[in-house]
């Protein structure tokens, strides 16, 4: 009796056991492996090392900015310089000056980043500064090619965490685009670029090696100052004359200059641009902002060069 009784106990013990729910397995614990040190060096020549990919950024240039919301590091950027205002998302973040080269070093130190990243418009001193205040600065030095600006926005992806193919492959099929319809021409028209007419008998524009100049080339046209020493060098009024640009482009048009104004500029109305009315304003941070946005400049530039070949 006694043993039947024990095992009718057992019984029911094993069928409440069978019935009862079953409790999900216990998970090993999820080990999370820390990012690896990152060392780069920058365009100063200097070793620069990130503990881990950075998360809070303040950009010190423009180029810079647009190179981080362009890789993906958007929500990395905790403040950026005063002109940065592309995308529209930038003029939102907080400000750390810029005007004039002032920057605010304690603004900068109060949003408290794990990186600064600095251009070539910043001084070397100001990269002293702020490292000898406790920050890591990174100096992005300005590309002179495409290959460049591409390798540049790897370093900014890699210094963020974040994976840059996509958009350099992207950019990369754009500029062999207009290559594949500029290079087989044989003809490019002489342009004379326009930053800044404060002077109209003496304007400032893009001498060689320089963005504008190497934008202008690769569009398919000869920039007349590129015969002209300095990068940014003014240029007489009899040069220009000399010259005889068939195409005047105005970076300065953000400003106000139009057309119309050119057209009846004391001196200018024997050029063949004006005589033509070939005279176009073009956004000039399209050109002058070494980041993703040079590719936009070349895409207009080689349509207003060369009117029908890239659609």
């Amino acid at each position: 009796m006694f043993r039947k009784t024990s095992f009718l106990i057992v019984l029911f013990a094993l069928v409440m056991m069978a019935c009862a729910p079953q409790s999900a397995p216990i998970a090993a614990p999820v080990v999370t492996e820390p990012s690896a040190p990152i060392t780069l060096t920058d365009g100063l020549g200097r070793s620069v090392v990130l503990k881990e990919a950075a998360k809070r950024v303040v950009s010190l240039a423009p180029s810079n900015t647009e190179i981080l919301f362009a890789v993906g590091a958007a929500e990395q950027i905790i403040g950026r310089d005063e002109f940065s205002d592309y995308p529209e998302e930038a003029k939102a973040l907080p400000s750390v000056g810029g005007s004039m080269g002032e920057y605010s070093v304690e603004s900068i130190v109060a949003l408290k980043p794990d990186l600064v990243l600095a251009a070539e418009i910043n001084s070397p001193e100001l990269v002293k500064q702020l490292e000898d205040l406790g920050l890591t600065v990174y100096y992005l030095k300005n590309p002179t090619t495409f290959e460049e600006l591409y390798v540049n926005l790897e370093i900014v992806a890699q210094l963020t965490g974040e994976d840059p193919t996509k958009l350099t492959d992207s950019l990369k099929a754009r500029v062999a685009a207009v290559d594949e319809k500029i290079m087989p021409l044989s003809y490019g028209p002489s342009v004379f670029y326009e930053i800044d007419a404060t002077d109209p008998a003496k304007p400032y524009t893009y001498g060689p090696g320089t963005f504008g100049d190497m934008l202008i080339s690769r569009a398919g046209g000869f920039n007349v100052g590129n015969d002209l020493t300095d990068p940014y060098p003014q240029i007489s009024l009899e040069q220009i004359v000399v010259s005889n640009p068939s195409i005047i482009l105005l970076g300065d048009s953000m400003w106000g200059v139009t057309a119309e104004s050119v057209l009846v500029r004391p001196g200018w109305e024997t050029i063949e641009a004006v005589k033509s009315k070939q005279i176009f304003p073009i956004d000039d941070n399209l050109i002058s902002r070494p980041g993703p946005r040079l590719i936009d400049g070349l895409e207009q530039l080689a349509k207003l060069l060369h009117p029908g070949v890239l659609k």
